[in-house]
């Protein structure tokens, strides 16, 4: 008696799509890779210039803080930290660092001689951000912020 054949469930797979078993999750997995990193580095770079907008926000009020009448260039350069550092310090993660200084054009005093005109500089850092942003892209990403204003003192007030 012959044998006969016993009825198949399913129709057989053709060589070629045994083949491509798994390939979708790979191209998936690749895929993936890419949009992930291309999305960590927008909102890692987000990060970066929110606080370097700010940082440049706080510089430039402290500069304007110094076109304030003050008695002295000694109190201007004092009012225009004061400003700079109110502005920089409640909403950074990490501490920032506040300098000014008063810039001579020529020589070392100021008065309304163009020539002897000076200006007062802001410059606000924030070190250690490292610790703040995500980890992994730790190369790309700069550990100090800085910003900087300088405005043009008016020598006939001084």
């Amino acid at each position: 008696m012959p044998r006969t054949a016993r009825p198949r469930v399913h129709a057989p797979r053709p060589r070629a799509a045994r083949v491509q078993r798994g390939v979708y999750s790979l191209e998936y997995a690749m895929v993936f890779l890419l949009f992930f990193a291309l999305i960590y580095t927008i909102v890692c770079s987000a990060i970066v210039f929110t606080f370097r907008f700010g940082l440049q926000n706080a510089a430039e009020d402290g500069a304007r803080a110094a076109l304030r009448y003050q008695p002295t260039l000694a109190a201007r350069q004092a009012a225009a930290s004061t400003e700079a550092t109110r502005k920089a310090t409640g909403w950074l993660p990490v501490a920032p660092t506040v300098a000014s200084r008063v810039v001579y054009e020529n020589g070392s005093s100021c008065d309304a001689q163009l020539a002897n005109r000076c200006s007062i500089e802001v410059t606000v850092s924030a070190p250690g951000l490292q610790a703040v942003l995500p980890p992994f892209p730790g190369f790309a990403l700069p550990d100090v912020v800085a910003a900087q204003a300088r405005v043009l003192l008016d020598g006939r007030s001084l």
